[in-house]
């Protein structure tokens, strides 16, 4: 056994199994992450998780029910945190555990979260930059029509808005939390197209 002491933030993973395991390279490194995570940085670590130069193959996790909920939300429902972990693998809600299961008990219930993660991202690793570029703006302001949050948030007059969308496929009157992940990244072709 190898413990590592440290922030999960600031600690590549990769590395870390690579220096425990004396390999060299870690490119054929395979393994899982099983992790109760701190509430208050869930999304930050599953994001370093999924975006590390070898991601894990599944993940399975313990957060806050409403977390869980966030997490595999469909289309129609979807929040910024979803879509950061469906565009890298499927997460599902294996089990959900009351607040009276901990002592000291704490003030919410809790769910446990498996993701198993694709072999690649649904969008490309060279245009996830831009992706999420895109799916922020877009959730900046999810309350609003998606092309308001678009032209407030990249910036961009209204006509250009419109017609990246319109070269997209999606209906100016959409709100951001009805995108599936397809379209998310068809949006963000088209931005990249018209960049």
């Amino acid at each position: 056994m190898h413990l590592v002491q440290g922030d999960i933030l600031e600690i590549d993973p990769v590395q870390a199994m690579v220096d425990a395991l004396g390999d060299t390279s870690g490119e054929a490194l395979r393994y899982k992450v099983v992790a109760n995570l701190p509430y208050y940085i869930t999304s930050a670590v599953l994001r370093h998780l999924l975006t590390a130069s070898v991601p894990p193959e599944q993940l399975t996790v313990l957060v806050q029910k409403e977390v869980a909920a966030r997490m595999t939300a469909r289309p129609g429902d979807l929040s910024l945190l979803a879509v950061s972990v469906q565009v890298f693998g499927e997460p599902e809600i294996v089990a959900r555990v009351p607040a009276g299961a901990f002592y000291p008990r704490p003030k919410v219930d809790s769910a446990v979260v498996r993701i198993r993660v694709y072999p690649q991202p649904r969008v490309p690793r060279e245009e996830l930059e831009r992706f999420f570029a895109v799916v922020q703006a877009g959730f900046g302001q999810k309350r609003k029509q998606l092309h308001n949050s678009l032209s407030h948030n990249l910036r961009l007059p209204q006509e250009t808005v419109l017609e990246l969308m319109a070269r997209a496929g999606i209906e100016p009157q959409r709100r951001p939390q009805t995108l599936s992940i397809d379209e998310w990244a068809a949006l963000a072709r088209a931005y990249g197209e018209m960049s």
